[in-house]
Parts: C-alpha cells; sequence; structure tokens
C-alpha cells in the first residue's frame, strides 16, 4: 500500500512568501544593470527544481514515499532560496518564479495526503503569506452552508485555495479591492445576497464554486443588473448580446434577458464550463476568454496543457485590461471566502426570497418611498428591488395584483408602510408632484405645435385653382379655414389668378 503524503499549496508557493509583496507587478525585481550571469544560473535553477519536483511526485504514485518526500522537499527548498535571490537580482524576473510555482500547483497529484505542516509553519490549504485563519473564520455566505453544500469553494474537484495563486499581482489587486475600492465590494456584496437565490443555484447545478460567480460580478458590474457598459455588454454579468444569444437569452415581450439575474447566472455558468473544458481548467485562462475573447486564449493557451496565464511570454501579449481584470476577479472571490484574513467584514443580510402583491398601483420609486430603510437598508431598497424585478420600468405604475419579488422582510413592511397610512399618501405625492414637469413639457410640445397650425404662410392663386384644390395640395387647414383667413364670401367662394392667400395651419418653409 502506497503511504500517502500531502504536497500543499503553501508548500508549493512557500518560495514566494519570503519576498511576496516586494516586487512589482512584472519585471525585474531589483532596478540597475542587468547581471545576466546571475539571471541565467537562477532560471536554470529553476527549471531543474521544476523538474526535481515533478520527479518526486512520479515516484510517489510508483510507492517509493521517503524518495517522494526528499525530492519534493529538496525542490521547494531550492525554489525558496532562488525566489528569494531573484528579487535581489538585478534583471531577474519574479514572475517567471510564479509561472513556474502556477505551473506544479496545477499537476493533478491524486491520493497524495500528507497530515505533516511545512516547515515554515504553513499548513494545508493556506495561502502564501496569508495570515492564518482563526477558528471558524471564514466567509459569512460559507458558515452558513451546511458542509454538503460547500461546493461553494471547489472548482472541478479541487479546492479553490490551491487553484488560486495568490501571487504579488493578486495581492495588488487585494489590495485594490481593500483600498479604493472597498465600498464598491461591500456593496457588490449586499446587491449579490439578495440574488443569490437566483443566481447561485445555476452556478450550484453546473458545478462550479459560488466564489467565482461573486468575483465575476464584482468586477463586471458591482451587482447592478441594468449596467449597460460602452461597448453594449449588459446585465450582472456583462453578456455581449451576441454571446446572450449563444447561451439562451434573448428578447422577450421588449425584455432584454441579459438583464435577468438568473438567466445571467445560467448563461455565465455555461461559458465558464465550455471555457475551462477547452483551456485545461485552468481558471485564470477563462477568466481572461471572458474578457478578452476565447478565440485569442484558445489560440495563446488552448494546444498547450501548461500553459499559464502568469507566463511572461503569453501575460505580455494580453491587452492591459484583461491582465487587470483576471487578478481583480480572483481577488474579489477570495475575499469571499477568506474576509476576517484582510479585516474586511460583510454586512450580515437576510437575502431569503419573498413576495408582495400589490393592493394599490405603485411603481418602484413609490415603494422605495413607503418602504424606507426598514428591515436593514441604510440606503434604502430600490436598487434591490431593481434588480429583483428587472422587467419593471421604476416610474410606471403597476396595477393592483401584479406579483413583485422582495426580500422576505419586506412583506410585513409593506403591509404595514405602503397599503395603508401617511408613508403611501408621501409617496403617491411625490410621485405626483412630478406630473407637473412632465405636464409642462407635454404642454410645451402642444403649444409648438399649436403655434405651427397657427403660423400662416402666403400662396399665391394659380389658374384653376379652388379652395378645395388649395386646402389639398398645400395640407394646410379646410377650405373654410381658407377662406374665413381671407374673407372670402359664400357661396361663389370666388378667388382668381394671381390673388396673395393667407394658409392658415402651416408652418413656413
Amino acid at each position: 500500500m502506497i503511504l500517502p503524503i500531502r504536497i500543499s499549496i503553501v508548500a508549493a508557493l512557500a518560495v514566494a512568501a519570503g519576498c511576496a509583496g516586494t516586487s512589482p507587478r512584472s519585471g525585474s525585481s531589483v532596478p540597475g544593470k542587468v547581471n545576466e550571469t546571475g539571471v541565467d544560473a537562477l532560471y536554470a535553477r529553476l527549471e531543474a527544481d521544476g523538474r526535481r519536483y515533478e520527479a518526486g511526485l512520479a515516484a510517489a504514485r510508483d510507492g517509493e514515499t521517503e524518495r517522494a518526500r526528499t525530492e519534493t522537499l529538496a525542490a521547494l527548498d531550492d525554489l525558496r532560496a532562488a525566489s528569494a535571490l531573484c528579487s535581489r537580482t538585478p534583471g531577474c524576473e519574479r514572475d517567471r518564479f510564479d509561472s513556474t510555482f502556477d505551473r506544479l500547483l496545477r499537476l493533478h497529484v491524486d491520493g497524495l495526503v500528507d497530515a505533516e505542516p511545512i516547515a515554515d509553519g504553513g499548513s494545508v490549504g493556506d495561502a502564501p503569506g496569508e495570515p492564518v485563519p482563526g477558528p471558524g473564520e471564514s466567509s459569512p455566505v460559507v458558515a452558513a452552508l451546511p458542509e454538503l453544500e460547500r461546493s461553494i469553494t471547489l472548482l472541478k474537484g479541487r479546492e479553490l485555495a490551491e487553484v488560486i495563486a495568490v501571487n504579488s499581482t493578486v495581492k495588488a489587486a487585494i489590495e485594490q479591492w481593500l483600498t479604493q475600492y472597498r465600498p464598491n465590494l461591500v456593496a457588490a456584496y449586499v446587491n449579490y445576497q439578495y440574488m443569490r437565490y437566483r443566481m447561485w443555484p445555476e452556478y450550484h447545478k453546473a458545478g462550479l464554486p459560488e466564489a467565482v460567480l461573486f468575483g465575476i460580478m464584482a468586477k463586471e458590474s458591482g451587482g447592478k443588473v441594468h449596467a449597460v457598459s460602452r461597448s453594449g455588454a449588459s446585465g450582472p454579468l456583462q453578456f455581449m448580446y451576441a454571446t446572450g444569444l449563444r447561451f439562451g437569452m434573448t428578447t422577450v415581450d421588449g425584455f432584454d434577458q441579459r438583464f435577468d439575474p438568473g438567466l445571467s447566472a445560467r448563461a455565465n455558468a455555461a461559458y465558464i464550463n465550455e471555457q475551462l473544458a477547452a483551456l485545461n481548467n485552468n481558471l485564470e485562462l477563462v477568466l481572461a476568454a471572458y474578457n478578452g475573447g476565447e478565440g485569442r486564449m484558445r489560440r495563446l493557451a488552448g494546444g498547450s496543457p501548461s500553459a499559464s496565464f502568469w507566463d511572461p511570454k503569453l501575460y505580455a501579449t494580453l491587452p492591459v485590461e484583461t491582465r487587470d481584470y483576471v487578478p481583480m476577479v480572483l481577488a474579489a472571490a477570495w475575499l469571499f471566502l477568506h474576509p476576517d484574513r484582510y479585516n474586511l467584514e460583510f454586512p450580515r443580510i437576510d437575502g431569503r426570497p419573498g413576495e408582495i402583491v400589490l393592493k394599490h398601483p405603485a411603481s418602484i420609486n413609490e415603494l422605495t418611498v413607503c418602504l424606507g430603510q426598514s428591515g436593514g437598508a441604510p440606503e434604502g431598497w430600490f436598487r434591490t428591488l431593481r434588480n429583483l424585478n428587472p422587467r419593471f420600468d421604476p416610474q410606471q405604475r403597476q396595477p393592483p395584483g401584479t406579483r413583485l419579488e422582495v426580500p422576505v422582510q419586506l412583506e410585513a413592511v409593506y403591509a404595514a408602510s405602503c397599503e395603508t397610512g401617511p408613508w403611501r399618501t408621501l409617496a403617491g405625492e411625490l410621485r405626483d408632484a412630478a406630473v407637473p414637469a412632465r405636464a409642462v413639457a407635454a404642454a410645451a410640445r402642444e403649444t409648438a405645435r399649436a403655434t405651427a397650425r397657427t403660423q400662416q404662410r402666403n400662396y399665391t392663386v394659380r389658374k384653376g385653382d379652388t379652395l378645395a384644390a388649395i386646402a389639398r395640395r398645400t395640407g394646410c387647414g379646410t377650405p373654410g379655414d381658407i377662406a374665413r383667413a381671407n374673407g372670402i364670401r359664400p357661396p361663389h367662394y370666388a378667388i382668381r389668378a394671381g390673388q396673395t392667400l393667407q394658409l392658415p395651419g402651416c408652418s413656413s418653409r
């Protein structure tokens, strides 16, 4: 029987821990004249250590446990030392080390399990350089799920902690989310929690991790269902129209289904699974395809099982937007799973679905006013009501009997504040207060039309003309209008050639 061992993610990435966060996103770690001899020697060590690590895994499969442990740990120790030296060597590219770490982590080592901690104090599942979680530390979403439902953290049977390499580029993205984009991240989390019952089941059925869904949504739209980009990508997951059609989203009764959170999540899950199959289950490459086009990624990496998004040769060919997009999605997904490690607190949201049936005509705007901030919404309910009812114009009153999806806590609030009482009256008054503005605009348009009608233009009578013929030819009023405007008397309504008539009901031309 093979004695099981484990090479954990922290072991493979511990090489980066000593100098993580000190190097730039790409290029040389240290400015100055390139030390070509030193750099070449480090790259040679990098390749040799990679081969040695793979040889150790092969030995483990063959049952040579001691040799496997010796080879893999020796390779990792030397990678650690070489990576640290690279960070001090002018001209040495740390991204090459990141690429090698990523490639080694993607080697599927089925059945290799080790309960022993790695020498640097990490434990199975930790990320390099990350604080070790305390008891019970986890995403509020993960903590709320029963054990059997925790496919939230799995991608094709592998923990996301083993898939997402928290390298310097992803760490830089984490910093962005935790600084200037922290409000955006928290708002995206709140928006998602109220839509979760519509979106998460589609990912769950597709066998995909919820954290990835959240990461994509946070970066794409922030959880705003009606978001539309300058390029025309629409919905919470920002599908282009043609791609939406390809995955079953069309326009029905004037409603663009890309704005439906459940349908967009279903389409997104189908797209991700399609691209995982084409790109060797490599999450970074799939995200790059989602942003930059699957055709480009298949040409660059589809035929290479060992292709890595972090490989400088591939990375450098991608648009800047895609280089930024992938780590931002990964960082949001990572923070979704591990907020407590980063002094991040997501609010607790009661996202259970509910429903209200309108007792009186009301618009989403009116409901937002009468619901106020009751039920735990410091910023009000407008965004949530819009997200859950994307087919409705928020200013358009819906008739009695219309069913609206709402968070369950709003069922009682609607009955208390929106069916009767002062807040319903206020909401109606505020809506009516907007009517004069619309009425003024309508009146202005009517005035312009009336002015045009009362404006007159001259017409010179030609031989054979009659008032009826003139009215018909010019479209300016009736024969009676022309007669009255020019003092022409019945019963003969006599006119003569060369006579100038004023034609009412015509704009000047």
